[in-house]
Parts: C-alpha cells; structure tokens; sequence
C-alpha cells in the first residue's frame, strides 16, 4: 500500500512538472509571435503637401497594413518642406 502511494505521489508530480514545461514553453513562444508584431502612426504627404496620419502595422519588418486615420490631415502651404528624413518619410516597417 505504502509503494502504491509514492508511485501516485510520483507519478503526480511528474505530471505537474510536464504540464508546468509544456506551458512555459507555448507561453515563450506566444511571447516571441507577439513581440514581432507591432504598429505605430505616422504622416504620409503627396507632393501637394496634403498629410494624412496613418496606422502602420507590421511583422517584423514587412508591412501588414497601411489605414488611414479618419480626420487627421492637413493641408500645407505650396512652400512648405517636410523636415523628416527619407527613411523616416519613407521607411516603413524598416
């Protein structure tokens, strides 16, 4: 009786260990999927100088989407000049 107990008490643990493992290892790599993906706003200007602020999603370092944000643009003047570097302007997802 006595050996049938620590074979269940053993026999327990393992168990617990395995499924403690098992989800610690999906946790890191949900972790890893999530850490890929990210978004962020940015202005995007023709060459009339009309802005538009957009949400720019990512994977890593390809582009998912591009959506514009409903009422966020602007309307510069003829001599207006974007300051903001090419990458930046233009560099998306990079």
């Amino acid at each position: 009786m006595e050996k049938a107990i620590i074979s269940i008490t053993l026999l327990l643990i393992i168990i617990i260990v395995s499924a403690m493992v098992i989800l610690s290892l999906n946790f890191i790599k949900a972790e890893n999927e999530f850490s890929e993906t990210y978004s962020y706003t940015t202005a995007i200007c023709n060459s009339t100088n009309f802005c538009q602020d957009n949400i720019v999603k990512c994977n890593k370092n390809q582009v998912i989407s591009i959506s514009p944000i409903t009422g966020a643009a602007v309307q510069f003047s003829h001599d207006w000049q974007d300051l903001r570097d090419e990458e930046t302007r233009n560099g998306f997802c990079g």
